[in-house]
């Protein structure tokens, strides 16, 4: 039975068949005769020898005898063994072999989930066919499987990256330097600051970008969950456990895994997590057998987790894990140089949605965004440009369609004249006059609202009027 040519290494690349028979001869052929075309094969010689491999380690296939030496003509003992094989791992191909071929035994082998039959002695042609076969039907099947999760659980984003302001310098020289590499990095920021845009700009300019990066809110998943939602489980784990569920680090396997709002991972589950991260093995609930992922991990939150550590509730050892690299996100504030190029684009990806592409931004909208001091972010932002296409009843934008936290504004109105004064070089009245002008001229000269909006008395709106010279 010498080897044919080697036809098949394409198939084999980093497969693991399990090749069970009782007889030394027949092992040592086979494996050879796989090994050939590059199959790595583990070899044992009872049905017990099988079960205890598969629970240890996943494999491609399984090539099976029927008859072993307590019933070398029934193949019970070989039935037997399928029906564990299949029920430790459903996906697994199973082709079964015997000496003692007859088409009863080969339709209850297929009827028990045998995936082929083969009878001995074998074509050594037919045998390479038929496991390279089933080998790239179960692949094919498991990228499916993961495809299909995926897609229910990304809903990817098509953000742009605006990153024109000064105080972003750091950021992107953080991002040029790490992203290449497959270090761990905790984003910090503020909500709503867009470190989600970042997560997934780093993992763009990652050598994973063509494979996955899976997102998971980890303040939305329930403690009695996680490890089912994290590592998966198998059929029967549990009550609801209806069948064989990939978890989140096995479908981000190769690529990359966002975990957003990490300071909310409950205590008890820290240690599940840390000892992925140190050696990169879990085992799905319910199985013994141990897997292993390559993830590159980046987490988020807007949380003090060196306080958290200090309260003892975030484990030291973990956060060392997670910040082998700190990227710091500044607060839409301090990034007043991109709030109008974001304003364009949101305005122009709403617009599009709500089939208003006429509408363009009034300057004295434009003005009022870069003097609003945004407490809820890139988020907040975005929202208000939303609410300006659906609320807007002519074809310019006005300030008082963004619908604005007047409470925030007048609050914040002065610092963040400061910062619109610090960016365009006028003076801190230069820009308070602007913002009253803006406000004059969407409230139609009334002073009631006017005042309204800039969160000021009518006195005291009368008072700057007088001061700066303006009309009403």
């Amino acid at each position: 039975m010498s080897p044919p040519p080697n036809t098949h290494r394409m198939t084999a690349a980093l497969t693991r068949i399990l090749i069970a028979d009782d007889q030394p001869d027949v092992l040592l052929a086979l494996r050879l005769l796989l090994k050939s075309v590059g199959y790595v094969c583990d070899v044992v010689d009872s049905p017990g020898a099988s079960a205890a491999a598969l629970a240890k380690q996943s494999y491609d296939a399984a090539l099976i005898d029927l008859n072993y030496t307590r019933d070398t003509t029934s193949g019970d003992e070989g039935m037997g063994l399928l029906t564990t094989l299949k029920r430790a791992d459903p996906d697994l191909p199973v082709v079964v072999m015997t000496a003692w071929g007859t088409i009863d035994i080969a339709v209850r082998a297929l009827r028990a989930g045998a995936a082929d039959f083969i009878e001995k002695p074998w074509d050594n042609q037919r045998l390479l066919n038929v496991m390279a076969a089933q080998v790239e039907l179960a692949q094919g099947r498991r990228r499916v499987a993961k495809l299909d999760a995926e897609n229910a659980l990304l809903r990817r984003g098509d953000e742009p990256f605006i990153a024109q302001a000064e105080s972003m310098r750091p950021v992107l020289e953080m991002l040029r330097r790490v992203a290449p590499t497959d270090a761990n990095v905790l984003i910090l920021g503020e909500n709503g600051t867009g470190k989600g845009v970042i997560a997934r700009h780093l993992h763009g300019l990652s050598r994973r970008a063509q494979r996955s990066l899976i997102k998971v809110n980890m303040g939305g998943i329930n403690e009695q969950v996680f490890e089912s939602e994290m590592f998966g489980h198998v059929k029967g784990a549990f009550t609801d456990a209806k069948a064989d569920r990939i978890g989140r680090f096995e479908l981000a396997d190769g690529g990359s895994l966002f975990l957003d709002e990490i300071a909310n991972i409950p205590l008890s589950q820290q240690p599940k997590l840390l000892r992925i991260l140190e050696d990169g093995e879990f085992e799905r609930v319910g199985s013994s057998r141990t897997l292993k992922v390559d993830v590159r991990l980046i987490s988020a939150t807007n949380a003090d987790l060196r306080s958290a550590v200090g309260s003892g509730q975030f484990r030291k050892d973990l956060l060392f894990r997670l910040n082998t690299v700190e990227i710091r996100l500044p607060p839409l504030r301090e990034r007043v140089a991109d709030i109008l190029p974001m304003a364009a684009d949101f305005l122009t990806r709403f617009a599009q949605r709500y089939g208003r592409t006429e509408l363009r931004l009034a300057a004295s909208a434009a003005r009022a965004l870069e003097l609003y001091p945004w407490p809820g972010n890139v988020r907040e932002l975005a929202h208000a440009i939303e609410r300006a296409v659906l609320m807007c009843a002519g074809r310019e934008i006005s300030a008082l369609d963004f619908s604005l936290d007047l409470n925030a504004f007048d609050v914040g109105a002065r610092s963040a004249a400061e910062t619109s004064r610090a960016a365009s070089g006028q003076t801190l009245e230069q820009a308070e006059q602007d913002m009253i002008r803006s406000a004059l001229e969407q409230c139609a000269g009334n002073i009631q609202r006017e005042a309204e909006m800039l969160g000021l008395s009518r006195g005291a709106l009368y008072r700057r009027l007088e001061k700066y010279g303006i009309s009403a």
